[in-house]
């Protein structure tokens, strides 16, 4: 989570730049991903990088017939070193934010993403209730609010596991207190928790969830709803970038919309996911 001394400072970088707007598309650019997000974003044994984001951000630069170039970043720095201009956009499952609206700026959105629980198939917090239900914090407060109160009876003393900086961790710190709640610098991370019984839950992206369980073989299962909105977001995954980039920001948005419209997109979800989870209206 950005705590708000850090989102002060990194709110304060692109001021101490000072650059003028960008008003055209530069024909080179560089990515940023975490690579330690399976299915969309992943480091392969050789060092390569792979995933659903990797083949969409290929995708979105022949779009933009522009040259990219990709870079793993660990996610908690990923924010930072995009504003004091390490690369020029982040395709790393992000969720908009109002917090991080405060220093980045967001395409359209490319795919949608609620947070929701993961635990194994050995702990009670499998049976967590409400399982297979959408709540939203923003267009249906009372009910969400109605359901994490349940929740947070249910892991109350329990420990709760959640990626550094992602929204799954304000989400946490703000719903369920009672849990023990610890952070961990990856998802890969907190799926190997899970496994050697350290934690009893994980809160993360769903969409994180499929490859984690098949990597398990089954002991580790979904639980409970899945929320989105206010504190998580939109409950979509945008590009990042600087807010005074804004001839690379209507690219990305133009190119986004290229893919979803012919379909191309959807391809790549379904592809990755199993299930479509683009943007296409």
């Amino acid at each position: 989570m950005l705590n708000r001394r850090m989102l002060l400072s990194l709110a304060a970088l692109p001021l101490l730049a000072g650059p003028a707007l960008s008003d055209s598309l530069p024909d080179h650019i560089t990515v940023a991903t975490e690579g330690a997000y399976a299915p969309w974003n992943y480091t392969n044994a050789d060092g390569t990088l792979a995933g659903y984001e990797i083949d969409l951000t290929k995708l979105l630069c022949e779009r933009m017939k522009v040259k990219c170039d990709i870079v793993a970043q660990e996610w908690s720095g990923i924010i930072p070193g995009l504003t004091v201009g390490k690369y020029d956009a982040i395709i790393a499952s992000m969720g908009v934010t109002e917090e991080r609206k405060k220093v980045v700026a967001f395409s359209k959105p490319y795919a949608k993403a609620p947070n929701g629980f993961l635990t194994s198939s050995d702990n009670a917090m499998k049976d967590l209730p409400d399982a297979g239900k959408s709540y939203d914090l923003a267009k249906s407060p009372k009910d969400a609010e109605a359901a994490l109160e349940t929740l947070k009876s249910k892991v109350s003393g329990k420990i709760v596991g959640v990626q550094t900086g992602s929204t799954a961790a304000t989400f946490a710190s703000q719903y369920l207190k009672g849990a023990d709640i610890r952070e961990y610098p990856s998802f890969e991370q907190l799926s190997l928790e899970l496994n050697a019984g350290r934690i009893d839950l994980a809160v993360a992206n769903v969409t994180a969830f499929k490859a984690a369980i098949d990597q398990s073989k089954g002991t580790l299962v979904f639980a409970g709803p899945t929320f989105s909105g206010g504190v998580l977001g939109l409950g979509t995954t945008n590009v990042a970038l600087r807010p005074k980039d804004e001839a690379l920001k209507k690219a990305f948005d133009d190119a986004i919309t290229s893919i979803d419209k012919d379909g191309s997109n959807k391809a790549l979800t379904e592809k990755w996911f199993g299930v479509d989870i683009s943007t296409q209206e």
